[in-house]
């Protein structure tokens, strides 16, 4: 029922820099609520009691099966697992989705062609579709014994070298500064006539961990280069880091998270004293320019699920949008060939090769890809792994719950209690995954915290069992292994558990 208007707070993005050790300067006079408007009081408390982690692990809670609330999927478990329609969507909005689903789906091509609505492809590129990478809109996975690296890429990037581009960086301008001639992303595909960038090499060496009861595990190490350069040497200053596609489930619901329940849980400076420090990204929305709260990509680059499609566009497939409306996508100024290249805009059906109804309805499919129900919620054993997850310190980073906003645009997504196991929050993860490249306020060593839900479908969904933001790790063991930094104590924890503690606490990933 409706409810008084409440007085708007706010939380200093200047201070948040000052807390996290950045420039004063950054993001000055922007700020973020830090309290929510949309409920009423007595809506507050029920939320606050529904979110408080539990302490009773004899039994599943209320609907905790149900990981994405009403918009949970039911359906049985397959491959496509990550592909169905949220559930609540009304039926009258379901074409939106299909074809939604036909465009991510669909095969760009080199410009000019006779498929004129489709072509625009690069002229540098990574992929031709979006499901090139999201495969069954699932996880990507590191190239292993071939050359193809659809689902994974190298980001390229350096720190501000000027007082100009430090002030870009503290008003939230940009995130970081491209190589100056391979621009932001390493394409290792190009259209006919045109010389792709290069290609990703990469090479592993293994180091020992040892477990409780004297149990190995063999952690796999990366080294990550670039071969085939085609347009000369990369800038000195430029770092490499490389990014595997992430699993498109419920990012409709993560975008309905209240921006001040995700600050709830930030503590940059860690005044409690737990070691543990998440910080908040600030970025602009990319059609509004409007600050706002980082939640998608692996340093939370981008605020909204349009801003990470828009960006996939360009970077991957080198198809532009109203949003990033440059038609050749990554080509920079130096790759003056790619730069007169044919592109894909036709005047009458718009000023991009993608124009807004297609960004629109690939939007739409995205943030509404529904979250499947959990598995073997309530089983002893599942319950058992929950308590030592939760034991281990792990919902530090991986909260387990939120309610969403009750204003959405989207009334699918409205008041839904959800499970994604993630503050949405940047951490610095320690030396053994750090990278070294700067994204806006997360330093070299700084990763958003991933949800978890769907994670143990991601061998059904994927085919593969690889995880963290490069692969790395070939099952879940290793990459609770892999944390350090502010996981250390929780990865310390699990590695001391007996045997079968630690297999049931992966049992209760798997049946997220």
């Amino acid at each position: 029922m409706p409810h008084p208007p409440a007085r708007r707070l706010y939380l200093s993005v200047a201070l948040l820099a000052t807390l996290a050790g950045l420039p004063v300067a950054l993001a000055a006079n922007f700020d973020l609520p830090v309290k929510r408007t949309d409920l009423s009081d007595a809506d507050m408390k029920r939320v606050a009691d529904v979110t408080r982690p539990t302490a009773d692990f004899a039994k599943a809670e209320p609907y905790e099966a149900m990981q994405a609330g009403a918009a949970t999927s039911i359906d049985p478990v397959t491959e496509d697992s990550f592909s169905h329609i949220s559930a609540n969507i009304p039926f009258e909005e379901e074409q939106n989705f299909k074809l939604g689903n036909a465009l991510f789906k669909k095969l760009w091509v080199s410009a000019p062609s006779s498929t004129q609505a489709s072509d625009g492809l690069g002229p540098l590129f990574n992929a031709r579709s979006c499901m090139s990478c999201h495969v069954n809109d699932g996880r990507g996975k590191p190239p292993e014994g071939g050359a193809s690296a659809t689902s994974m890429f190298l980001r390229l990037a350096r720190t501000p070298e000027t007082a100009a581009e430090e002030k870009a960086i503290a008003g939230a301008e940009t995130v970081n500064f491209p190589d100056p001639v391979y621009g932001h992303q390493l394409q290792d595909l190009a259209v006919p006539g045109l010389a792709a960038e290069g290609k990703m090499a990469i090479h592993y060496t293994e180091k020992s961990v040892t477990l409780a009861g004297g149990e190995t595990v063999l952690l796999r190490a990366p080294e990550y280069s670039v071969t085939d350069l085609a347009y000369g040497p990369l800038d000195p200053a430029t770092t490499i880091s490389p990014r595997v596609a992430p699993a498109m489930i419920g990012l409709g619901l993560i975008e309905a998270i209240p921006p001040a329940d995700i600050l709830a849980h930030a503590d940059p400076d860690d005044r409690d004293g737990d070691g543990i420090s998440g910080k908040a990204a600030i970025v602009r929305d990319h059609r509004t320019g409007d600050i706002a709260l980082g939640r998608f990509g692996w340093k939370a680059q981008n605020a909204t699920a349009r801003d990470q499609s828009a960006d996939a566009f360009s970077n991957d497939i080198g198809i532009s949008t109203p949003d990033r409306p440059d038609a050749y996508g990554d080509c920079t100024d130096a790759e003056t060939k790619c730069r007169k290249m044919p592109t894909g805009v036709q005047k009458r059906l718009g000023n991009e090769e993608a124009p807004g109804p297609v960004l629109d309805l690939v939007t739409f499919y995205s943030a509404n890809l529904a979250v499947p129900a959990r598995r073997k919620a309530s089983f002893p054993d599942t319950l058992r792994g929950k308590q030592l997850f939760y034991q281990s310190g792990c919902i530090s980073c991986h909260v387990p719950k939120f309610v969403t906003r009750r204003d959405t645009a989207e009334k699918a997504q409205s008041f839904q209690l959800i499970w994604p196991y993630s503050d949405f929050l940047l951490h610095d993860m320690g030396d053994g995954l750090a990278d070294g490249q700067q994204v806006g306020l997360a330093s070299g060593r700084e990763w958003r915290t991933p949800p978890l839900w769907g994670i143990g479908l991601t061998r059904t969904v994927s085919g593969h069992s690889f995880f963290l933001h490069d692969g790395r790790a070939r099952n879940l063991t290793e990459a609770i292994l892999w944390h350090g930094g502010e996981a250390e104590k929780a990865r310390n924890a699990f590695s001391s558990l007996p045997k079968d503690d630690r297999e049931a606490l992966i049992r209760f990933l798997e049946s997220l």
